[in-house]
């Protein structure tokens, strides 16, 4: 399948309905945050129960990405973008709609599944839209700031609706918007063609429950310990399929994962990075917000303000991201953000009962959301960067798969060591421990992605870069005949 050569008709139009979905999407994976004190007293939910209200969303998103991305490529990337709008919006009704704790569970994972159609859709579409260079540059720019301003706008956006209407106002918000893009894509967006070739259903299936499994074990030790035998049990079993998943990518004719994208070390790099850097920011995400209102007394909305003056910094950096990108290599970025969100984690994990919200939550926010607006788009770029045509949408899937599961292995880690945290004596200060464990935790991540993007994307990003600024080889002279 041959990309797109040219700029495809209204590129403002495509531009603005693939940011709208993929916003919408990562929008679902924070605006419940602010809102989970409000849905666990409505759903009467255990710790445990809420933190499977994110991970269904996440689990089953990052499991079927690879999958999703396969049946864009298969059937046209449009067709499966709108479908998965479709599965996507009324999944949110449903949720809203939810009586008890299993039907949002439920409905998260359905959730999940029209995100995994949508997301890599999404970003092939974009590279198959725009041609490579400036234009696409931008653009792919553009798509890496929304991973992270969608983030943190939701937690404004969830704490606003939770305060003044209800938790379930988050999702029903997704139903108007998904109805409008459904209406939309297939004036704007171009189809793409479909290549021959089929599903590679067992390496999907392997993934899905291998992460799964490994996720349920995890958490589960948050009540049971690791001595538990569910515990071994699930996280031995998810090891194992996920042993049987790479072994089945090796054999398949088709595989949804081709191995071969892992021969570029800064696409390898970029796809480590992401995981870590996704399974820290989750942890940030889901015990911030928690620590507002629990320990400093922040109703809802005031806790969605709350992180306005990380939303702000992310959005400004990301904006001034596309103009550094051809003044610095995107490695320099990449590690600059890597850090400064490191920085603001763990001054963040300082924490405590007695901080105040200036110093002790707002200004390490203004790290990490100067460190987010500079890390998402080269992870974005890096992730996809020389990848054959041919694998163009299981790159994609790639990109959003180890985004996904980073996440959902990110908060089940998260979670555990939150339990591990000493009793302190209140409840405010049992939960300032759990947060501290938690974010701790989250800087270690932030260290091994800040390690891996310097040992493998760093040293090739500035190799391709000597390459491409050296000059053009002249043709050597030869020597005139002697007469």
């Amino acid at each position: 399948m041959k990309p797109v050569p040219t700029t495809a008709p209204h590129p403002a139009a495509i531009l603005a309905i693939i940011l709208a979905s993929y916003f919408m999407i990562l929008l679902d994976n924070s605006v419940i945050f602010t809102a989970l004190p409000s849905l666990q007293a409505n759903l009467q939910l255990s710790t445990g129960e809420l933190s499977w209200v994110q991970d269904a969303y996440t689990l089953v998103f990052g499991g079927l990405l690879l999958l999703g991305a396969r049946a864009g490529d298969l059937l046209g990337r449009r067709r499966v973008f709108v479908f998965g709008l479709v599965v996507f919006s009324l999944a949110s009704l449903l949720i809203g709609l939810a009586p008890a704790g299993w039907w949002a569970i439920a409905g998260r994972a359905v959730q999940g599944i029209g995100a995994a159609i949508v997301a890599p859709a999404s970003l092939s579409l974009l590279t198959a839209s725009f041609p490579e260079g400036r234009e696409r540059t931008r653009a792919i720019a553009l798509y890496g700031a929304t991973a992270g301003i969608g983030a943190s706008l939701g937690l404004v956006i969830g704490g606003a609706l939770a305060h003044w209407i209800s938790w379930r106002a988050g999702f029903f918000v997704n139903v108007p918007i998904g109805a409008a893009m459904i209406a939309l894509a297939p004036r704007f967006l171009p189809e793409t063609g479909r290549a021959s070739g089929s599903f590679d259903v067992f390496g999907a299936l392997s993934a899905t429950l291998g992460v799964g499994a490994l996720v349920f074990g995890i958490i589960n030790t948050a009540d049971a310990g690791w001595n538990s035998p569910v515990t071994a049990s699930s996280v031995g079993a998810g090891v194992v399929l996920l042993i049987g998943f790479v072994l089945i990518e090796r054999k398949a004719a088709q595989p949804i994962m081709p191995l071969r994208l892992f021969a570029s070390r800064r696409r390898t790099g970029a796809y480590l990075a992401r995981f870590l850097y996704l399974g820290a920011m989750i942890s940030f995400f889901f015990f911030t917000t928690q620590f507002l209102q629990e320990v400093l007394g922040f109703d809802p909305l005031q806790a969605g303000i709350g992180f306005l003056p990380m939303t702000a910094v992310n959005f400004a950096v990301a904006m001034a991201v596309p103009r550094l990108a051809g003044r610095l290599p995107a490695s320099v970025p990449l590690l600059t953000g890597i850090l400064l969100t490191l920085a603001g984690m763990f001054w963040l994990s300082r924490a405590g009962v007695d901080s105040s919200y200036l110093t002790g939550i707002a200004l390490p926010m203004i790290l990490i959301g100067a460190g987010q607006g500079l890390a998402f788009a080269p992870l974005t770029s890096f992730g996809i960067i020389g990848a054959p045509a041919a694998d163009a949408g299981a790159a994609s899937g790639l990109v959003n798969t180890f985004h996904q599961v980073g996440t959902c292995l990110g908060l089940g880690i998260a979670v555990a060591a939150a339990a591990t945290a000493p009793t302190a004596g209140t409840a405010a200060a049992d939960l300032a421990a759990q947060v501290s464990s938690a974010l701790t935790t989250g800087s270690v991540l932030l260290l091994l992605a800040l390690a891996i993007a310097a040992a493998l994307i760093l040293p090739a990003d500035l190799a391709a870069r000597r390459t491409r600024m050296l000059p053009a080889a002249r043709p050597v002279a030869q020597a005139e005949p002697a007469r």
